[in-house]
């Protein structure tokens, strides 16, 4: 059963916020540090791009359900997302970008693009621990 953590609207001046607020959900699920790191660091990326190039603000929303999953909406323009996914090499670094999906599609174990002329919609998910047994402790 999925459960929804956090609906929150972000753009430049929240932003730092918005982050801190998705660290903290995925400290609390218990993901191993490094792979907390990536996620949040991946999660930031989208945001990133969502200002940038997706009209300056988004919405974002994380949830829970097998994976850590989190959604940016934002109503840019939209790109071709083909052309930033399934690379495996890293990309150069150019004046359109691109690296930071690459980098995103590498560290996270899940990445879905949606975008046309009426914004753009990207979900990032890590896998979340298997729950401890009952009765056991770690």
């Amino acid at each position: 059963m999925d459960r929804l953590l956090l609906v929150i609207e972000f753009d430049a001046e929240n932003f730092t916020e918005v982050r801190h607020e998705v660290d903290a959900h995925t400290r609390q699920c218990r993901i191993p540090p490094e792979k907390a790191a990536d996620f949040v660091a991946a999660v930031n990326e989208v945001m990133i791009n969502a200002v940038r190039h997706g009209g300056g603000q988004g919405v974002l929303r994380l949830w829970r359900d097998v994976h850590l999953q989190c959604e940016v909406r934002d109503h840019g323009p939209g790109f071709v997302a083909e052309r930033y996914l399934n690379r495996d090499r890293r990309p150069s670094p150019s004046a359109e970008g691109g690296m930071g999906l690459w980098i995103v599609q590498h560290t996270t174990d899940l990445l879905s693009i949606v975008s046309g002329a009426t914004g753009t919609t990207v979900v990032v998910g890590t896998a979340l621990p298997s729950p401890t047994a009952p009765g056991k402790t770690r």
